[in-house]
């Protein structure tokens, strides 16, 4: 049972809250675990009057306890052993923040079979092991949430699980992938060429020092397998998608799309046609300056949705 008290000014809300807590295990101390650590602690009073519950850390696996440098993080809550953590009955929810493949995969579905809902960001895992972890979170009757991983922060993820689940999608386009947009970007605004712009983005930090991944379409490839899957309920994986990046980009083909009155961006495409047969690649595609994908500059991002009911959103 939660007791509330009145709403405050801001539209907050101050709980005296007697439920049990809701525990969390961290997998990861790198800069996206440490700082999602600082905002469970620093934020704990707003996070656990939104949810309606007290919000605490209980755990954060690493593979290096002792170098950890987090004032936040107390020591006695680091361990190396992240399936213990997993494992655990005293924590509800696991936060994987490792990354990759292996051991991340492993270490969700240990999460999910032990009756914990999963938060994660890891578009790679998600787009090779994706169809096996969501069948192993729904036997387990826990939640596997990971909006994060496409997109960044834009609720692109539960729409098309929840509000538009009701309709039928045909088709969803748009850029996933920040750094290449930032580098087409700054090669049609400023005339740079392609690596002076990648220079750019690493200077930015919105490009890896190896930018593979970006440059080539794998992460806009990863994005898309996972909204194909949900948009089109079907098991769709990397492998399933074809994928062409940017690095053969010039500026002579910036400078030939603007006389067109076009722009290039990378893009991510799924599409469903009348037979049921999904498709789902990742190109640069000459984009009409007229159309609001062009419009979206620097390293944003932005999902453009086709429904039949619910017509063109973006």
């Amino acid at each position: 049972m939660v007791t509330v008290n009145a709403e405050n000014s801001d539209g907050s809300v101050a709980g005296d809250f007697s439920a049990e807590p809701i525990r969390v295990g961290l997998l990861g101390a790198g800069i996206v675990g440490s700082q999602t650590a600082r905002l469970i602690v620093e934020e704990n009073s707003d996070l656990s009057a939104r949810i309606g519950a007290p919000l605490e850390l209980a755990a954060v696996a690493c593979l290096h306890p002792e170098d950890v440098d987090a004032p936040w993080i107390a020591k006695n809550l680091l361990s190396a052993d992240a399936e213990e953590i997993c494992k655990r009955e005293d924590i509800d929810i696991i936060v994987e923040l490792i990354g990759g493949l292996e051991p991340a995969h492993t270490f969700v579905k240990t999460a999910l079979e032990c009756g914990k809902s999963v938060v994660t960001a890891n578009k790679a895992l998600l787009a090779k092991f994706g169809p096996e972890l969501y069948d192993c979170a729904q036997k387990n009757g826990v939640d596997l949430s990971f909006e994060a991983s496409v997109a960044g922060a834009i609720p692109i993820l539960r729409p098309l699980r929840e509000s538009l689940v009701g309709d039928k999608i045909t088709q969803i386009f748009g850029i996933v992938n920040g750094t290449t947009n930032y580098i087409l970007d700054e090669m049609t605004v400023r005339g740079l060429d392609f690596d002076s712009a990648l220079r750019a983005a690493q200077e930015k930090g919105y490009a890896e020092a190896d930018p593979t991944g970006d440059v080539e379409g794998f992460d806009a490839a990863n994005k898309a397998a996972i909204l194909a899957t949900l948009a089109f309920q079907m098991p769709i994986s990397i492998d399933d998608v074809s994928v062409e990046g940017i690095s053969a980009i010039t500026a002579e083909d910036i400078a030939a799309a603007s006389a067109e009155n076009r722009v290039i961006k990378l893009l991510a495409a799924v599409a469903c046609d009348s037979s049921g047969c999904v498709s789902a690649s990742v190109y640069p595609a000459l984009v009409s300056k007229e159309h609001p994908l062009a419009s979206v500059h620097g390293s944003f991002n932005a999902v453009f949705v086709k429904a039949q009911a619910a017509d063109d959103l973006m």
